[in-house]
């Protein structure tokens, strides 16, 4: 909750007039504990697992032939059936993991120092901020992702996100609880050692999700995040991942390539010739 009464209360606190949009965040959370703004990020989560993938749907059913150039897997196509089942089973999943650990996450994000007043964190703190979320995210999960292919933790656990060995959007969180909870984790380790503001926090945990579909999207489209920056993973990276499966011993970093090279599994080969 705001510690002003008042918009003049706030502008005179910070010594200055409010943007634009720290007026409308003030007017929106005034009455709001942190608790329950926190609470925002349980419908974000679903609805980062919900309209990304939809729009690689909408892609294939209005432009089939464009999408279909693009496609990594071609041999491979999921019905409307197969996908609307991966969704519901990956909402289950979300609603039985994310929201608890989300719901119980509160008094640690508030112990670290993730704040909801104002004012709002300058353009560079927020993106420098998303940077080192990456980069942290990017090196726990390599790790996490290199213990869920040894034997025993694939087979009790890892395999069921292998079960698309041509990943698709919606499978992007099609996974046992346990593996949720273990790539979660790192999700949240950016923010406790570099702690910023709350709309920083959804704003990471939104672009983090998006990404994540875009690798398993299944497509490598000329507007991919690797046509940018050039160490980033992308959907190839990836799909030759799920296509190998469990004899997989290579790109397990989920963003970029680095810990890959450094630590000798990095490989990207033309996966057609494994389907």
């Amino acid at each position: 909750m705001l510690p002003y009464a008042s918009l003049q209360e706030a502008e005179t606190a910070i010594g200055r007039s409010l943007t634009r949009a720290e007026t409308i965040w003030f007017n929106y959370t005034a009455n709001k504990s942190d608790y329950v703004l926190y609470w925002h990020n349980i419908p974000l989560v679903f609805l980062v697992s919900t309209l990304p993938p939809f729009f690689y749907l909408v892609m294939e059913l209005i432009f089939p032939t464009y999408v279909a150039s693009y496609k990594l897997q071609p041999k491979i196509n999921f019905t409307l059936r197969d996908k609307f089942i991966c969704y519901l089973g990956v909402m289950q999943t979300l609603l039985l993991t994310a929201v608890p650990m989300l719901l119980i996450s509160y008094p640690l994000m508030k112990m670290i120092g993730i704040r909801a007043s104002l004012p709002f964190p300058s353009s560079m703190e927020v993106v420098s901020q998303l940077i080192i979320y990456f980069v942290i995210d990017d090196y726990a999960n390599y790790w996490i992702h290199r213990l869920c292919h040894l034997k025993w933790m694939y087979e009790n656990i890892h395999k069921v996100h292998h079960e698309y060995t041509a990943p698709m959007g919606f499978a992007t969180l099609h996974a046992h609880w346990l593996d949720v909870v273990l790539f979660g984790i790192p999700s949240f380790l950016g923010p406790a050692l570099v702690p910023g503001h709350m709309i920083t926090l959804f704003l990471w945990l939104f672009l983090r999700e998006v990404e994540s579909v875009e690798n398993h999207s299944g497509y490598d489209f000329p507007w991919a995040l690797k046509k940018i920056i050039p160490f980033s993973a992308g959907a190839e990276y990836h799909d030759y991942h799920h296509c190998v499966g469990g004899q997989s011993h290579s790109n397990f970093a989920p963003v970029f390539t680095y810990c890959d090279y450094i630590y000798g599994t990095y490989k990207v080969l033309n996966i057609y010739i494994y389907i």
